[in-house]
């Protein structure tokens, strides 16, 4: 039996003599007439009566009683519903006595109950609900964590999500901001006209990012599928086929390790706009921040983690190579030499891999000692071609791509760039990824032959961009761990007990 605690047992008890009185512990068709707070602001006006109560205007309201005070022939609660808590005060006189009787031994904390009365101000000044009528709305079999230490425990918190957000209603606020965050993210790209598509979930070739896939099985078809790294490809498709600007936001899965600001499942958006470039996608980046900072009612300074993050400022823009100068004090001698920059990734005690080519050492020197460093928002431009495999190179230098990365607070939290529109460099591209992949890189792309096949119908001059909105909320809620956006996070399977 899952309910198997002294406490539940003895609940299990209450419940069925509820049962046994002929009470349904679990009625259903209460329809309350408004909620706690519409029924604070309604009634306010009663704090500056001379009697203080609204006692001819009976509503009811709805709630999971939180406290409750018994002192005798009479009894205080708090309940609580999604938006506030309220005290309710009934007694042996408000209510019939002998439901009284068992509503007082019945009634526990836990419990959602169905109130019916009016407002009124108690004698030591608190805004509470007179009760005339109490019905059982759901009994709660197992008990709530002791009201003064709450509910602290990460583990349980993520692994009961529901508890965490019963105990601690600033976690329900959390996720509501989560929710202004998507929602203007929405009316943005709609304003701006861009067309929201959905694509595959399940890929018949892992693409679109570099990252190790989750891997399945299509019965029906009895070939392999994975599940999608990224939407990328299959945006850009939509591209060729004629539509101009485009974006989805979805899940993605990563097969990869859970940290901080990893979760083998998240949420991306990634939108794509013909005839434009990555310069203006970063100038639309900056505008989307904005407008998720106004509709949030957040300062300009956000603070994050005990930083100071302004978004008052124009974004700065730095290059790539200026990065490892200006920030991480590399010697500009070393930048160019791969040997140089071993010596100096083994000097400092990080792991150097002498297959990588030039492109994915720059990028070992940028992660070790540029990103951290990255506080204030900062587009980083002009990535190492060989580790951008899907953005159009420069024209002034073909070992540079057109791409941009966004950091803050010493995170990534955006990737966008002129997409490659040249099947004959992309088919290329994917076959030095191969190579890459033989040279132990495990997440470099595969070869998608129909993407190349695609491109060779002619894709407009295209940029393209991708946002964690897991990462996002992180920054906007205060929250280091990714664990405290998502509603269920991806956890460890526990030991099972003998």
């Amino acid at each position: 039996m899952i309910f198997d605690n002294q406490l539940e047992i003895q609940r299990l008890q209450t419940l069925q003599e509820l049962r046994d009185m002929g009470v349904n512990p679990y009625p259903h068709f209460l329809r309350r007439s408004m909620d706690i707070t519409k029924f604070r602001f309604k009634f306010n006006y009663i704090n500056d009566m001379d009697d203080k109560k609204a006692e001819g205007q009976l509503v009811s309201l709805a709630g999971r009683i939180k406290l409750m005070r018994d002192v005798g022939k009479a009894i205080f609660a708090n309940i609580e519903d999604e938006g506030g808590n309220l005290q309710i005060y009934f007694s042996n006189k408000t209510l019939d006595p002998e439901w009284f009787k068992i509503v007082k031994r019945n009634l526990e904390v836990g419990d959602i109950v169905y109130v019916r009365g009016y407002a009124f101000v108690t004698r030591t000044g608190e805004f509470s609900m007179h009760v005339s009528e109490l019905t059982f709305a759901a009994k709660s079999i197992s008990p709530l964590p002791e009201k003064y230490h709450g509910l602290v425990d990460v583990e349980t918190r993520y692994r009961q999500r529901y508890l965490d957000m019963i105990m601690n209603p600033e976690v329900r606020n959390d996720f509501k901001k989560r929710s202004i965050i998507v929602s203007t993210i929405r009316r943005f790209f709609e304003d701006k006209g861009f067309l929201e598509v959905e694509t595959p979930m399940m890929h018949p070739i892992a693409g679109g990012a570099n990252a190790k896939p989750f891997i399945t099985f299509h019965n029906a078809l009895g070939v392999d599928r994975f599940m999608r790294i990224a939407p990328e490809l299959y945006l850009k498709r939509l591209i060729v086929g004629g539509f101009e600007a485009v974006y989805e936001m979805n899940r993605n899965f990563r097969n990869e390790g859970m940290d901080l600001t990893h979760n083998p499942e998240f949420t991306s958006i990634e939108f794509y706009w013909a005839y434009h470039t990555y310069h203006d996608l970063m100038g639309l980046t900056e505008a989307l921040f904005n407008e998720i900072i106004e509709n949030l009612e957040l300062p300009k300074i956000v603070e994050f983690d005990g930083m100071k993050l302004d978004f008052e400022k124009p974004f700065t823009r730095l290059s790539y190579k200026k990065s490892l100068i200006d920030i991480g004090n590399i010697d500009p001698d070393i930048i160019e030499d791969k040997d140089k920059i071993l010596a100096k990734l083994k000097a400092d005690g990080y792991e150097a891999n002498d297959k990588l080519d030039l492109g994915h050492l720059q990028a070992e020197l940028f992660d070790n000692y540029v990103e951290e460093k990255l506080i204030n928002p900062t587009f980083i431009i002009d990535f190492p071609v060989s580790i951008s495999p899907l953005s159009r190179r420069s024209d002034k230098n073909p070992e540079i791509a057109e791409r941009f990365e966004l950091f803050i607070a010493g995170r990534e939290l955006a990737n966008g760039f002129n997409e490659l529109n040249d099947p004959i460099d992309q088919y290329n591209r994917f076959k030095s990824q191969i190579d890459a992949k033989n040279a132990g890189d495990d997440e470099a792309h595969e070869m998608d032959e129909d993407y190349v096949r695609a491109l060779g119908y002619g894709m407009p001059p295209t940029a393209g961009q991708g946002i964690g909105i897991d990462r996002l909320v992180m920054l906007f809620t205060n929250k280091k761990s990714i664990r405290d956006v998502i509603l269920f996070p991806a956890m460890r399977q526990l030991a099972k007990e003998d």
